[in-house]
């Protein structure tokens, strides 16, 4: 953890610090799944319908592509709008929320590039070993 964290960690402990309210389980811990991240960089470009994101993005299942749209909706992060046409039509696109959340995105993804063949040989390490 870095100096500030703790520091911020810290100070939420000093100050009656409440796991179920904590930042980093409510906020983290969701925009940081791999169905979060992969969704956002789709509505990077543009406004997406949901079958286009679900053809970037061919394994997650229509279930989990709407759940996920859903919880980003629900955060703010992704806007959804219904056209008024026959059938309706929708497009999702990030917030303002949403585009704020892709320069810490883009450092973790450079971070995960860069590490992952490291992590790669610890797991295979661990997994002889275990």
């Amino acid at each position: 953890m870095t100096g500030q964290g703790r520091a911020q960690l810290e100070k939420m402990q000093t100050e009656g610090f409440d796991a179920t309210n904590c930042p980093v389980r409510t906020v983290l811990g969701h925009v940081s799944s791999k169905w979060t991240s992969l969704i956002l960089l789709e509505l990077e470009a543009k406004p997406t319908r949901f079958n286009a994101l679900a053809r970037a993005i061919p394994d997650i299942s229509k279930r989990m592509l709407t759940q996920s749209l859903r919880d980003l909706e629900r955060d703010g992060l992704v806007i959804r709008q219904v056209f008024d046409t026959k059938p309706p039509s929708v497009t999702y696109s990030l917030s303002d929320l949403g585009k704020s959340f892709l320069a810490p995105l883009g450092h973790m993804i450079e971070w995960a590039m860069t590490q992952h063949d490291q992590i790669k040989s610890s797991r295979t390490s661990f997994d002889k070993h275990k």
